[in-house]
């Protein structure tokens, strides 16, 4: 636990930030979770101010975007604030998050909030525990307010079900949200929460994060502790924080991040260390750009254009950019990808499928995975980790090369909202509802961080983002080069959403900018 002194200095001490001596200022949803933890814990501000300026501003944006799902009873949540401010007044140790409003992506089950993974079969399901993620959030003195939108069972990077309908992409709300994260993307990039939690296994952190204008951060394997079914062969979905700025971002890991016991394979980390993120020097750093992978990889038109933008940025600073392409054939690496994902996601919803009445409720691509999992024999499974291996090694002889590896977060802008999922990208026929999102899986199957960060935007306003990738083990190597990043990106990082300029009045405390 954090005292309630330290959390005070968190928010001078993380990362170095422009602001005026007097603090921040505006409406209370726009401040960071920093600020909002020091002024609760100071008591500047209370839990109940904070949580009633959140809930306001959900009740007048969400109902456009529909980001946040299964909200819970405001009273019962206004009490739970209540609750919060007489520990602060009590002298109790407090968590790094005390007093916050916090909504759980939906693949997460969180004790008493709905828990249905996007899913018909599992629509009416109340969670009766709370995953380890969850335990972690909870023991930080958040607030579960609701959860976050989310394709069914996470499948693919367009939030849409049929439990809980589609998310809108505020900067256009005839786009798609991206995902698996995207509810998650949109509350924030809508300062709906404060903080957010997702989870990735071929982007669904960093596609929805480059779509919405924020961070997500895909962390290495074992970082975050998570639950399996299967604890030692683990998949390489991963949890991990977003946020609207880097310093949040290091704060909300160093809750999450760290051993636990029940996940064997999770790893020790100095998550101090990772709260004290400081901007990195660039100056005479080597920072590999793949761009399409040598032709190997499509992209629509302007995405690239727009990610060479946050390239320009790091030149600025004193990088060196060099074009790298790892020495791997990218399709053996992605049929690698496919048929483990085949086997991994197939084996999580293979009891689902033996029920004729559940597997009714599947959706095609779920059906897809299984199927294409129980044609893999175990020596088809060995044999494609082999590739993957030898992926993930070619990946690490760039870091021979480079200080760090930036690869775009996405091949495609913001789609059309009723468009389940890009069938052509470049001019390239898309074989699979996964296909679109290649970049983004080739950096999953190195096995290595990747925290994205916005880049700019196209012509029609819409947004793109960049993958920072450092070698297996260096997330606080992403976060110092992305709190670099943070400090020049400024044009980039302060263009609000559409809906946000639009709205007249912001009931969290003052007017929306």
């Amino acid at each position: 636990m954090t005292s309630r002194f330290s959390i005070a200095a968190l928010a001078g001490t993380l990362v170095r930030r422009r602001e005026t001596s007097d603090g921040p200022s505006g409406p209370l949803t726009a401040w960071s979770a920093r600020d909002l933890v020091a002024a609760i814990a100071t008591r500047r501000i209370s839990a109940v101010e904070v949580m009633e300026a959140f809930l306001d501003r959900i009740d007048a944006l969400n109902p456009t975007v529909n980001a946040i799902i299964g909200l819970q009873d405001r009273g019962a949540m206004v009490r739970a604030a209540e609750a919060s401010d007489r520990v602060v007044g009590a002298g109790i140790p407090l968590g790094a998050l005390h007093g916050l409003p916090h909504a759980v992506k939906d693949l997460e089950p969180v004790a008493g909030l709905p828990f249905t993974m996007g899913s018909p079969i599992f629509a009416h399901d109340i969670a009766g525990h709370d995953s380890l993620p969850v335990e972690r959030l909870r023991r930080a003195g958040v607030t579960f307010i609701g959860k976050t939108n989310t394709p069914e069972f996470g499948l693919g990077s367009h939030t849409v079900n049929p439990i809980w309908g589609a998310t809108r992409n505020p900067y256009d709300l005839s786009r798609s949200a991206g995902g698996s994260s995207g509810g998650a993307a949109v509350a924030l990039a809508l300062d709906m929460v404060p903080l957010a939690d997702g989870s990735d296994y071929g982007g669904s952190l960093r596609n929805p994060a480059a779509w919405n204008n924020v961070y997500g951060f895909r962390t290495g394997m074992g970082c975050i502790p998570a639950d399996t079914n299967d604890d030692w062969l683990p998949s390489p979905g991963v949890v991990g924080p977003m946020a609207r700025n880097v310093g949040d971002l290091a704060l909300m890991l160093s809750v999450m991040a760290g051993r636990d016991i029940r996940a064997p394979l999770s790893e020790a980390c100095d998550t101090a260390a990772l709260r004290m993120v400081e901007p990195a020097s660039l100056r005479g750093k080597r920072i590999g750009w793949s761009g399409d992978f040598g032709g190997a990889v499509p992209f629509d038109p302007g995405v690239l254009d727009t990610c060479r933008q946050a390239l320009d940025r790091f030149a600025a600073m004193g990088a060196d950019i060099v074009e790298v392409v790892p020495d791997f054939p990218v399709e053996e690496a992605w049929r690698a990808f496919v048929g483990l994902r085949h086997w991994i996601n197939g084996s999580g919803m293979i009891d689902l499928y033996r029920d004729p009445a559940k597997r009714a409720g599947l959706k095609p691509e779920a059906i897809w995975e299984i199927e294409g999992g129980m044609a893999l024999s175990a020596y088809d499974v060995s044999a494609l980790s082999a590739v993957r291996t030898r992926w993930s090694r070619a990946v690490a002889s760039v870091f021979r090369r480079c200080d760090l590896w930036i690869v775009p977060s996405a091949q495609v802008f913001p789609f059309p909202i009723e468009q389940d999922w890009p069938r052509h990208v470049g001019g390239v026929t898309m074989t699979s509802y996964h296909e679109w999102m290649k970049v983004a899986c080739l950096v999953t199957l190195a096995g290595c961080p990747a925290l994205a960060v916005p880049a700019g935007f196209n012509d029609g306003g819409l947004p793109m983002g960049v993958q920072i990738v450092a070698p297996v083990h260096g997330e606080a190597a992403c976060l110092a080069a992305a709190a670099a990043y943070e400090e020049v990106a400024g044009d980039v990082l302060s263009r609000r959403p559409v809906l946000n300029r639009d709205s007249v009045q912001n009931p969290g405390g003052g007017v929306t900018p």
